[in-house]
């Protein structure tokens, strides 16, 4: 077992990938992440403006606590909506390609330059100039004190 199939039963998606998204709508999937989402996973839109590709599995995992929310909660509905109504099957062309469908391109501003992030159990796709802005928006020291606040020690 190489290091990647280790890193990748350990933790899942790891790592950042600069990439362009052709005028139809095609984007290669970096190889490190293909063998995770397997030969048919869900494209999603995502949280922050990004689009989440999933595997298969995961997203199950997703809408079953998706499922879990009461009916008669409007957040509940809203994020069920969300995650749900505009999620696509994708497979692999034989260039590790997907089409990522007009709707989800809007959806996250993607134009030509995007950004694949490993993010665990998923991959998320972002525009690169919204993925470098949220990079910026980012304090650390922020953060860490809403952990400690909630008594997380990482």
């Amino acid at each position: 077992m190489d290091l990647d199939e280790i890193v990748g039963q350990a933790i899942g998606f790891i790592g950042q990938y600069n990439h362009t998204i052709d005028a139809k709508g095609r984007l290669i999937i970096p190889a490190r992440y293909r063998d995770m989402l397997g030969s048919e996973f869900v494209l999603t839109k995502g949280m922050d403006g990004c689009l989440f590709a999933m595997p298969a599995g995961e997203f199950s995992k997703l809408v079953r606590e998706l499922m879990e929310l009461p009916l008669n909660s409007k957040d509940g509905r809203a994020l069920t909506r969300h995650f749900c109504a505009g999620a696509a099957k994708c497979e692999l062309d034989k260039q590790g390609r997907i089409l990522v469908n007009a709707e989800l391109r809007a959806a996250a501003g993607l134009e030509k330059e995007v950004v694949l992030v490993g993010v665990m159990n998923r991959v998320e796709i972002w525009d690169k100039e919204a993925w470098e802005k949220n990079e910026e928006s980012i304090d650390m020291d922020e953060i860490e004190r809403h952990l400690e606040e909630r008594n997380i020690s990482i």
